[in-house]
């Protein structure tokens, strides 16, 4: 349990939790907490699923400008540039279903953070964006990179160039959100979806995220390469033998997975 971030465990699902009021803003410490929290969930086989969630009024309005304003290029070059980086690889790199649920605000960081997720369910008046540009500076925790990725490069370069924010809706249809709700219903609608993968196979689960993250940095034949690879490993699971008795035996979608 940090000072900015709470990690709270229910019914298999793990709620990261982003609390430095009033708009949860990142500094260096929020950063560090982060990665703790992303380590926790990673080991805790309690956890099948996470949320990562800002609160009722915002998800996170971005990093700590007045923290960032008086660093020097050698301060940031040296430690801070490599800090926003390490913060939201962390987030990326949990081997499980992740799903942000964006109320209010989420911008630079803030978006940078929601862009870790796998999936990304908004609020009705949730407003999303990279502003960095109005600064001065350019996204430096993933922006620039997971953002193309995830809406093409042209899309992308319009939200970066521009700096403007962008609501639900537009966010819903560019692909930057996958399902938008009423704000009183973001943290619900988000958890229920994480609890929906929360009792799969989490060894397959696992191989299923890094198969779609890491193909994705490579060319087609590799990408083959890396699912040939990961799902004859799948065979040497126990829930690859249960699913597949219970498949024969009682038919789809009733097999009790054990996470082994």
């Amino acid at each position: 349990m940090g000072e900015f971030v709470r990690v709270e465990v229910e019914g298999g699902v793990a709620t990261i939790r982003l609390d430095r009021p009033k708009m949860n803003a990142l500094d260096a410490a929020m950063q560090r907490e982060l990665i703790e929290a992303a380590r926790q969930v990673t080991e805790d086989d309690a956890v099948g699923a996470v949320v990562l969630y800002g609160g009722e009024r915002v998800f996170a309005a971005g990093a700590d400008i007045k923290e960032m304003a008086p660093m020097s290029y050698a301060e940031m070059s040296a430690g801070h540039s490599r800090l926003l980086q390490d913060f939201t690889k962390a987030l990326a790199a949990i081997p499980k279903p992740v799903v942000a649920a964006i109320t209010g605000y989420a911008l630079g960081g803030g978006l940078e953070v929601a862009l870790t997720a796998d999936l990304r369910v908004a609020g009705e008046g949730a407003k999303v964006g990279q502003p960095e540009i109005r600064l001065g500076i350019i996204p430096g925790a993933g922006g620039t990179q997971r953002l193309a990725r995830l809406i093409g490069p042209s899309r992308a370069k319009d939200l970066i160039f521009s700096g403007r924010h962008v609501e639900a809706a537009e966010a819903l249809a560019l692909g930057l959100v996958d399902r938008v709700v009423p704000d009183a219903e973001v943290y619900t609608a988000a958890r229920e979806w994480a609890a929906s993968f929360a009792g799969g196979p989490a060894v397959a689960l696992r191989a299923a995220k890094q198969a779609i993250d890491s193909g994705l940095e490579v060319d087609l034949a590799t990408g083959l390469e890396i699912e040939r690879t990961q799902f004859a490993a799948l065979f040497a699971t126990e829930d690859q033998k249960a699913g597949m008795r219970s498949f024969v035996e009682e038919g789809p979608g009733k097999a009790t997975f054990r996470g082994r």
